[in-house]
């Protein structure tokens, strides 16, 4: 057995490892380590139910084209987020109604905020 110590997004883990040989019968399963804090995201929506739409990767808002209550169809464009000097339209996944909009124009959001909620 080897005892490691392991950083994980800034998170230590110490760790056992058991090297096995060709010839070596597996060892029993170990409990599993515990999973790395989550990183508190942008800031979510009030209290929209329904389907979150997420950022999918980190950028500054350039536009918000819907406001709560509207009406969307699957495809529309809901935010355009500039990432890497690029726009990229982020679209409604299904059709339904806008019931909170969780960013505005020039924020900077992170990989997976929640930028609208979709009832």
């Amino acid at each position: 057995m080897k005892n490691l110590r392991i950083t994980v997004n800034g998170t230590v883990y110490d760790v056992q490892v058991e090297e096995l040989g060709s010839d070596a019968a597996p060892a029993p399963a170990a409990a599993p380590a515990a999973p790395a804090p989550k990183k508190a995201a942008a800031p979510k929506a009030a209290a929209g139910a329904g389907e979150k739409v997420a950022a999918p990767m980190p950028g500054t808002i350039v536009s918000v084209n819907v406001s709560e209550g509207q009406s969307v169809k699957k495809g529309d464009v809901l935010v355009v987020l500039e990432a890497m000097k690029m726009e990229n339209e982020i679209k409604a996944p299904r059709d339904g109604s806008i019931s909170s909009v969780a960013v505005s124009k020039g924020a900077s959001v992170d990989t997976g905020a929640t930028l609208v909620t979709i009832a």
